[in-house]
């Protein structure tokens, strides 16, 4: 999550609440599938609404990060921008040596859901060090 919640801003708390909120349905709908509450799905159509109930928490927290920047004065603004925009052509360089990988080089397929905390990692790895917003 951004460090947001330090600056007290109206849109840093609205980005907590909605981070909280859309996180909150996630973990929920996946500790139920922990549990096997979805384990009998047979239908095609209950197991493709079932990806898409845990992906809609994913999308909507991405919208609260989009809306948050949105929301923010230019200088942060830029900032996490420049941070979003770094992490994810990072996330995206390592999921492609993984993908080409797993292609060439018999590396073990690990799941393309996987792309979204690994997006995460990295912008919480590179947020540190990208301080300024030119």
């Amino acid at each position: 999550m951004l460090a947001v919640g330090k600056n007290g801003t109206a849109a840093g708390k609205r980005y907590v609440i909605r981070t909280m909120g859309f996180m909150s349905g996630y973990v929920a709908i996946n500790v139920l599938a922990i549990f096997g509450a979805f384990d009998d799905i047979g239908s095609p159509v209950a197991a493709w609404g079932l990806a898409l109930a845990v992906s809609a928490p994913v999308v909507g927290q991405i919208w609260a990060t989009l809306s948050f920047m949105n929301e923010s004065d230019e200088f942060v603004r830029a900032l996490i921008a420049k941070q979003f925009i770094i992490a994810s052509g990072l996330a995206m360089a390592i999921a492609s040596v993984w993908g080409f990988g797993e292609s060439y080089a018999a590396a073990p397929h690990i799941p393309a859901w996987l792309i979204y905390p690994l997006f995460w990692a990295c912008f919480g790895a590179v947020a540190p060090f990208i301080r300024t917003s030119r």
